[in-house]
């Protein structure tokens, strides 16, 4: 086996890969610059190598909120979380994300998600999360 980086012209043996796996996803743009990595594996090097996996990593955010709880009113902080929501939202698109991801402490995830969901959050429990550390 052999692990080397992508090229456009090994775009559809992994179309074919992602159509095999039937996953409910469409097939992503590989040309979008937030795709940081894309490598493949296969069965031997040159001509006639069989592409028989692919890695990709697409760069995401995930979102912290820093608000000082004794700071005004309740009134007052849901307008400083708004002004911060706003401001993040166009900062993170004028770098060229394309979502950002918040996981929230189980003591406030009813609460605040409820709050959040009226600025546009989704809760997405379609697809159990994992991470992994890199260390």
């Amino acid at each position: 086996m052999n692990v080397r980086p992508y090229e456009q012209s090994d775009l559809d043996g992994v179309r074919k890969i992602h159509a095999q796996q039937n996953f409910p996803y469409a097939f992503p743009d590989l040309r979008n610059p937030l795709f940081l990595t894309k490598i493949l594996l296969t069965d031997g090097e040159g001509p006639h190598e069989k592409i028989l996996g692919a890695a990709l990593l697409r760069l995401t955010a995930e979102a912290y909120l820093l608000l000082d709880p004794k700071a005004g009113t309740p009134k007052q902080r849901w307008q400083s979380l708004l002004t911060l929501h706003e401001a993040a939202r166009r900062d993170a698109w004028q770098r060229g994300l394309e979502d950002v991801h918040a996981w929230l402490p189980p003591a406030i995830a009813k609460k605040f998600g409820r709050r959040i969901e009226r600025l546009g959050w989704q809760r997405d429990d379609a697809w159990t999360p994992y991470c992994k550390r890199l260390s």
